[in-house]
């Protein structure tokens, strides 16, 4: 066994969910609008975009929603595939400010739990079609 190849940790998802977390937050510091200003949809999508894009993800669905009456950017993407797939939460302030990068298991945000459900259901669509 090389010992530079690590294998998967099948037990001990909360590394995992820690490292990707890192890796997307990392990617996306350079990517993310200047906390000064304000953050547009188009700069919300075009940074998870390019931070997805890095990692292999694919963006789920965003949104716009209120969160203790300030505007939040709020997008869910999968990482990996079957059983190996992750979901994740990223969000940021609509008045701009650190992007931040969670996965949805370990995510206190309610949109968190919609993910998994909506990448079943689009699942089910792309099996059909």
């Amino acid at each position: 066994m090389d010992p530079h190849t690590e294998e998967p940790r099948q037990g001990n998802t909360e590394i995992d969910d820690e490292a990707l977390e890192t890796a997307l937050a990392e990617s996306l510091t350079e990517l993310a609008p200047e906390a000064s200003r304000t953050v547009s949809e188009e700069d919300f999508v075009q940074a998870v975009g390019s931070a997805l894009e890095a990692v292999g993800g694919q963006l789920l669905f965003k949104m716009c929603v209120e969160k203790d009456g300030e505007g939040e950017h709020v997008a869910a993407a999968s990482v990996g595939e079957g059983g190996n797939r992750q979901f994740l939460l990223l969000s940021l302030p609509t008045s701009g400010g650190v992007l931040k990068v969670e996965t949805t298991a370990r995510s206190e945000n309610p949109v968190a739990g919609i993910a998994a459900a909506y990448a079943g259901l689009m699942d089910v669509f792309e099996a059909a079609a």
